[in-house]
């Protein structure tokens, strides 16, 4: 067997390691984002199906500032057992393939590197704990009357897939 092969194998398999590592890390990541969201139903109208949205959803108001027009809610996000789920068969994937690489290296120690394969379990649990939180949901409305209509527009600041249900499940426009 060529010799530049093994370590040029180890290398890469390594360096796909590094990528899954910052896979799963990413995974609990907090995505919020600010968003102008406008509709064209008035401030009256928009303001009980925005309540209703976030109570469906196990949200609850957390603060409200009447000056500004501003309502902060709040909601546990619960973690998903989907990507617990593939996150751990990646990580399997990812380590039995560093430890078959690592077993062809050092035939010795093949037993020993095939244990390695028995820490993966540990990247679902990295995502459970992390990912299971407290979300808030900042929302300002803004009545904008123009001419013919009037609109409303809301500046959202929430996670992001929480921002793409609101939009669609309200149908509210993305604003400038």
């Amino acid at each position: 067997m060529d010799t530049a092969i093994l370590p040029s194998t180890l290398l890469l398999t390594l360096l796909l390691a590094v990528g899954l590592i910052f896979f799963i890390r990413a995974s609990t990541k907090d995505r919020t984002e600010t968003a102008q969201l406008v509709s064209e139903q008035e401030e009256a109208a928009l303001m009980p199906k925005i309540k209703e949205y976030f109570r469906s959803r196990s949200y609850r108001v957390a603060a409200v500032n009447r000056e500004q027009n501003q309502v902060t809610f709040e909601g546990f996000v619960q973690p998903s057992w989907f990507l617990a789920v593939f996150l751990t068969l990646l990580a399997t994937a990812g380590l039995a393939c560093l430890s078959l690489v690592l077993s062809l290296l050092f035939p010795s120690l093949s037993t020993l590197f095939l244990g390695i394969v028995l820490l993966s379990p540990l990247s679902g649990l990295f995502y459970w704990k992390k990912s299971g939180r407290l979300e808030k949901v900042s929302l300002k409305l803004e009545a904008t009357p123009n001419q013919q209509t009037f609109s409303s527009k809301l500046t959202v600041i929430a996670h992001r897939d929480e921002l793409i249900e609101l939009q669609r499940a309200l149908q509210l426009k993305l604003g400038e």
